[in-house]
């Protein structure tokens, strides 16, 4: 253990000293030189960053250009320099003898391929010749465009693929958007930055939007300010990257601009109209209020380098969108004054009934032991006890930075990273009604209370790397570190076992995962070989800790508040002489109906008062975890031009585990050239992917609401227990193993004119022993005596619950259409039509009494978890938009389709029928509109949803905690937003 925690903190020690060995200037060969110039636009000489600058065959060989425009290049008289850039005619240029050359380059708006380095390591590919699919998202050019602010919400509204869906509610599920493509679960998506893999968020998502719990990359702690693109591979790149990528990869590329000063400040705001449901909801005024200020700046560092630095600051204020329902608030003890505390003196909850009765009021008086009437004198409605859905508040700020020194012609210092601070509350507990015995105390919340829970997050990180020649080998040596610690705490709460002397506000733990990545990289590019040979290979060694920090004692442990200490032997009776009652106001008495005898000292359980924090238990003692891992992998990846239109790729990678031991998986690619503008791809691959640390280790109690007979949601504690605990070990639970995947793609790309391009992908994912969680099993089903294990609450596990297939199509198309001078319209189209499907649940042989063979396989993976993952989420999802450009006007309407979901029900009515649900499609539609006033400032303003669409209200025997599903559009509702952007 000191040895892995010792890794953590050596390897970028160790990195600087071998970065430092590998400082050896190395010799060109005698007839290159360097090759520097200026590029700039052929209408107004605007200088131009970020363009391409390649040697003609030679992909590894170029530059982009800086801030200035200006670029630097090893080239011999015989090269060819290929310039491109999006928007601009790509243009080629012999070098000679020339050593200082100008560029000028033609604008042409139908011109919008661009390189890629997401899928291959041979970088001079662009969209339509990479042998599988890749999207490549201008970030720095649409984000003024968007009425979205953060990464993963801009990317889930241009990218069908991509999906973040902003849980509304669920404790911690609302403090990570997870990310997924391809409607595969978040821990099956690799996140990048700037090629080098970044650490997942400590906090494990019980509830996805495939019904899985998983990790994910929290993509909010990356300001869209300091990002450049978004490249994402829709095609299972295990192979190339690591076991992550089964669905595919983001690669995220930073800035790297000098002198050059970017802002914008954002505000806006949700209408809060209340949507369609009428007296179940409460249309309030316009909420969620959020600001944000980003700002990007670089400069250089002599002549060579470049120090590129963006900060952000947000503010989102709470949505809150409430479910007033018909639950019983007050139930007939409170009305009528009949609580005792455990010595069996009466508890006055109702004070205004004492104060009628003694005015001799009697027609108040009756009025005040009926619910509406309480309410009503205490000038409260059922909306003050209605349960709140909708975003949290956040509180944010972030700083990022992208750094480089060229050393030499050969040899490049670099290094990224970032850190940010994250405060956020939400509404995402139940309300404690008074009805509820078990969780009240009237001194502290006489009318119940509504717990909030809150996270602080600190989120860093950091790669420092080299890249350099050794001999003719290009090389890449770096370590990647990053860091998560969620301190975890609720407000409004109590531990009501604890009593009167609980703290109302209270610090329940804290989770952390931390990540050390170090990687050597090799390639070459063989021209002579066929048509082209790239050769790429290397290693990695991955070091990981999950931690999980215990919180306060009052927040997990089990107090005094209901148990009596007989101080004589003798009746269990109060002062008047009749029985005790236990927290629901039950005399408590033996078989014959007479009270217990007791013995001096004896101590029993009166009230059964609910331990541990409201909403959400600390984490204890026995949660404690301190897990480590190391990985260590290999790979080779090879692209080979047979022709100049047949290209074949090929990658191996073997993995060790220290944990799960080691795996070899591989993945074919090819590329046909049909005709010029045609082309066919395809691809198939193997992956593995070992559960998280999160998923291994993850253990806590928390309080989940199940229906009663009338409806009514009623609190039950439930444990999720690791698959190494003693309790899965007597239930017979075994310990969690490894997913295997095979991936398949068959995709076209079509370009039938300059401008527009279309293409069209197919895919299979077939995933062995997916991860799913069980439903909840008591002790009373499993018998046993396993109430010994578990006590009074119920289980739950980790499970290898499936065999899964995901299947589908993609389209994407693209086409800009010059109208005249400056003016122009771009048209975009993007599709993903999607199957999910359980081909089989792989429930072990458990140790159950009181469960038939079909209740145990239900319970090991259940009817609602399979309509989740099946049909729980849009399978259709369609982005169409217009772009309109006139001089200095822009304008841009989207328009989003979410196809139909089916929610799946375990609860039936008294003939069986299930209380399933379909959700008709939904449209939204977003716009923008910005006047640029010059070239230092733009306006823009707009809104997403901008018509106000809520989705179709759940039924009744489906709402607890929401009104309206989660899983198209949200109910949020519009949000309208005022922008203005700075470019100096």
């Amino acid at each position: 253990m000191k040895q892995k925690r010792l890794l953590l903190h050596v390897m970028p020690v160790l990195v600087t000293v071998l970065a430092l060995i590998i400082l050896v200037p190395q010799t060109t060969l005698a007839q290159t030189r360097k090759v520097t110039g200026k590029v700039s636009s052929s209408g107004n000489a605007e200088i131009l960053q970020g363009v391409n600058v390649l040697v003609k065959g030679n992909s590894r060989k170029g530059a982009i250009t800086d801030a200035q425009g200006m670029f630097s290049v090893d080239a011999s008289p015989s090269d060819v320099l290929v310039v491109s850039f999006i928007g601009f005619k790509s243009k080629e240029i012999k070098v000679g003898d020339q050593t200082n050359i100008n560029i000028s380059l033609d604008e042409d708006a139908t011109q919008l391929t661009e390189l890629v380095v997401t899928g291959t390591r041979n970088t001079g590919r662009t969209i339509l010749e990479t042998p599988v699919p890749v999207d490549v998202i201008s970030i720095k050019d649409i984000m003024g465009d968007l009425p979205q602010i953060d990464l993963a919400q801009m990317l889930a509204f241009v990218a069908p693929s991509f999906n973040a869906v902003r849980n509304q509610g669920g404790d911690l599920d609302s403090h990570v958007d997870p990310v997924q493509l391809r409607n595969m679960a978040p821990n099956q998506i690799l996140v990048l930055v700037n090629g080098k893999r970044r650490h997942t968020s400590s906090l494990l998502i019980g509830t996805t939007a495939v019904g899985s719990p998983s990790t994910s990359v929290d993509m909010m702690t990356i300001p869209a300010a300091s990002i450049d693109r978004v490249e994402i591979l829709r095609d299972g790149a295990a192979a190339q990257y690591g076991s992550d990528a089964v669905a595919g990869v983001v690669n995220i590329i930073l800035k790297k601009g000098t002198n050059k000063l970017t802002s914008s400040l954002t505000g806006g705001g949700y209408l809060n109209s209340g949507g369609q449901a009428g007296d179940l909801t409460k249309a309030g005024k316009p909420d969620g209020f959020n600001y944000q200020f980003d700002a990007n700046y670089g400069f250089k560092i002599g002549d060579k380098g470049f120090l590129n630095l963006t900060g952000q600051i947000t503010q989102r204020r709470p949505t809150i969108r409430q479910f007033v329902n018909d639950w019983e608030i007050y139930d007939n003890t409170y009305l009528n004054n009949l609580r005792t505390d455990k010595y069996g003196r009466p508890i006055i909850t109702n004070p205004e009934l004492v104060n009628a009765l003694a005015a001799g009021n009697t027609t108040s008086a009756t009025s005040l032991k009926t619910e509406a009437g309480l309410l009503s004198a205490r000038g409260l409605t059922p909306s003050d006890f209605s349960v709140y859905a909708g975003m949290p508040g956040i509180t944010m700020g972030s700083m990022f930075y992208n750094a480089g020194y060229e050393i030499n012609a050969n040899t490049t210092l670099y290094s990224f990273g970032g850190m940010s601070y994250k405060y956020l509350k939400g509404f995402s507990c139940y309300y404690r009604r008074p009805a509820q015995t078990d969780r009240f105390n009237y001194l502290l919340y006489p009318n119940g209370f509504r717990p909030q829970l809150i996270t602080n997050t600190a989120d860093i990180s950091n790669t420092v790397g080299i890249r350099s020649k050794l001999g003719e080998f290009s090389v890449d040596f770096s370590n990647t570190f990053g860091r998560n610690t969620s301190l975890i705490s609720m407000t409004n709460t109590f531990n009501a076992s604890i009593g009167a002397n609980s703290p109302v506000d209270m610090n329940i733990g804290t989770n952390q995962f931390t990540q050390n990545s170090t990687n050597l990289d090799f390639s070459r590019y063989f021209k002579g070989v066929m048509s082209g040979l790239n050769v790429a290979f290397g290693a990695e060694m991955r070091v990981e800790n999950y931690k999980i920090i215990k919180g306060q004692d009052e927040s997990y442990t089990y107090g005094d508040a209901g148990i009596l200490t007989a101080t004589q032997a003798g009746l269990l009776v109060g002062p008047n002489g009749l029985p005790l009652q236990n927290e629901a106001a039950q005399p408590i008495v033996g078989a014959d109906g007479k009270p217990l005898s007791v013995f001096a000292g004896q101590q029993i359980t009166v009230k059964n008062f609910a331990a541990n924090c409201q909403c959400f238990s600390g984490f204890g003692p026995k949660d404690e975890r301190n897990a480590f891992r190391t990985t260590m992998a290999a790979y080779l990846d090879t692209e080979l031009e047979l022709t100049q239109k047949l290209l074949l790729a090929a990658a191996v990678r073997i993995e060790n585990y220290s944990d799960f031991g080691g795996v070899a998986i591989g993945k074919l690619a090819a590329r046909y050239n049909i005709a010029k503008n045609l082309t066919v791809r395809g691809s198939i691959a193997s992956g593995f992917r070992a559960p998280s640390l999160q998923e291994l280790n993850f253990t806590h109690t928390t309080t989940a609401f199940i229906p009663d007979a009338n409806g009514v949601p009623q609190p039950l504690d439930v444990t999720t227990y690791a698959t190494n605990s003693t309790a899965a070990r007597v239930l017979g639970i075994k310990g969690l193993s490894q997913e295997n995947s095979r991936t398949y793609g068959l995709g076209l790309t079509y370009q039938p004119t300059r401008g527009f391009e279309v293409t069209v992908d197919a895919y299979q994912i077939d995933v062995d022993n997916r991860i799913f969680q069980t439903s909840f099993f008591s002790a009373e089903e499993v018998g046993n005596h396993y109430d010994e294990v578990i006590g009074a609450g119920q289980a739950q596990f980790f499970v290898n619950g499936a065999n899964v297939r995901s299947k589908g199509l993609e389209l994407v198309g693209n086409y800009t259409q010059n109208l005249s001078r400056n003016k122009s319209l771009t048209y975009s189209l993007a599709a993903i039509f999607s199957q999910n499907s359980i081909l089989s649940r792989n429930p072990p042989s458990l140790k159950v009494e009181n469960l038939t063979p079909d209740q145990v396989v239900e319970k090991y993976l259940s009817r609602d978890i399979i309509g989740q993952f099946e049909t729980g989420t849009p399978r259709t999802k369609l982005i169409g938009s217009v772009m309109y450009r006139q001089n200095k006007w822009d304008v841009m309407l989207r328009g989003t389709y979410y196809g139909k979901i089916t929610a799946l029900s375990v609860s039936a009515d008294d003939k069986g029928n299930y209380y399933d649900q379909t959700f008709k499609p939904q449209t939204i539609f977003d716009l923008s509109i910005g006047y640029a006033v010059n070239k230092s400032l733009k306006f823009s303003i707009g809104g997403s949803n901008i018509l106000d669409q809520y989705p179709e209200i759940l039924r009744p025997e489906n709402r607890g905690f929401y009104l309206y599903s989660n899983y198209q559009q949200g109910s949020n509702g519009a949000y309208y937003y005022g922008r203005v952007l700075f470019n100096l």
